[in-house]
This record gives C-alpha cells, sequence and structure tokens, in this order.
C-alpha cells in the first residue's frame, strides 16, 4: 500500500490528467472551429495521451492495494486569442504537470517508496518530451505568426501526428 500522502497526491494527480486532457478537448475544439483541422488533430491526440496518464495511475493505486476517489473536473476555457495562445497555454500547462510529477515525485524519495519512484521516473521523463514538443509549436507559431501560409504549413505538420 502507499503511504497516505503518496496516495492522495497520485489520487489527485488523476484528477489533474484528466483534466488535462479536458483542456486540450477544448483547445481542440476552438482549432477546429477556426479551421485549423490539423492543430485540432495534434490536440485531440494529446487528449487522449493524459487519459492514458490518467489510466496509468488509476492502474498503479489499484496494484498497490489502494482506492481510487475520482473528483470534479473544472470546466476548461472555451476561448483563446490566437492559435499561438492555444499552444502558449499548452506550454504553461505541460510546464505546471512538470512540477506536480516532480512533487509526487519527491514525495516517494521522502517515503523511501522505491516502487513509487520507479514509476513515476517514466511520467518524469514524458514530462521533457511534453515540455519540448509544447516548446517546439510556440517556437515556430512565434516565428511565422498567426496568418498566412506558413501557419497552413504548420497546421499541417501537426495534422500528421
Amino acid at each position: 500500500m502507499l503511504n497516505k500522502e503518496l496516495h492522495e497526491g497520485i489520487n489527485d494527480q488523476i484528477n489533474k490528467e484528466m483534466a488535462s486532457a479536458y483542456l486540450y478537448l477544448s483547445m481542440a475544439a476552438y482549432l477546429e472551429g477556426n479551421n485549423l483541422s490539423g492543430s485540432a488533430h495534434w490536440m485531440r491526440k494529446q487528449a487522449e495521451e493524459e487519459m492514458e496518464h490518467a489510466m496509468k495511475m488509476f492502474d498503479y493505486m489499484f496494484d498497490r492495494g489502494n482506492q481510487v476517489t475520482l473528483l470534479a473536473i473544472d470546466a476548461p476555457p472555451a476561448e483563446f486569442s490566437s492559435p499561438l495562445d492555444v499552444f502558449e497555454q499548452v506550454l504553461a500547462h505541460e510546464r505546471k504537470v512538470t512540477g506536480l510529477i516532480h512533487s509526487l515525485y519527491a514525495l516517494s524519495i521522502e517515503h523511501k517508496d522505491y516502487a513509487a519512484q520507479t514509476f513515476l521516473q517514466w511520467f518524469v521523463n514524458e514530462q521533457v518530451e511534453e515540455e519540448r514538443n509544447a516548446d517546439g509549436i510556440v517556437q515556430k507559431l512565434r516565428m511565422v505568426g498567426d496568418k498566412g501560409h506558413a501557419l497552413l504549413m504548420i497546421d499541417r505538420e501537426l495534422g500528421a501526428r
């Protein structure tokens, strides 16, 4: 069994991962509504990935003999000012998630829970990739702006995910 702090922390992180999926679906809706179907596709894939993360944690809790308590998910924002705004928010969100994962990892060290450390290491590594991907898109959008052929080329590239 997980110690109480880790149990509550991972349970809360399941909620955060599901909320991330909900946020990315909202972003997908905005992008689709603005005729950026490739970017919307990328965001849908991102939402699916966040649900996979939540389910990994969900299963891990039961593997360790703990119960999962699902928490309420707040409504995500529905309006954004531009595709760049969307992806800047993705990057900021992923940085926040990185901090949450690091806090869980620190708890696993504090409580000398080596199994939790091994489990959480995957998420630590995953967050490096998540931030790198989001930052790369932000940098491209800043370079080309929100209008024109270059935006459509980026949208097509994101649709290939």
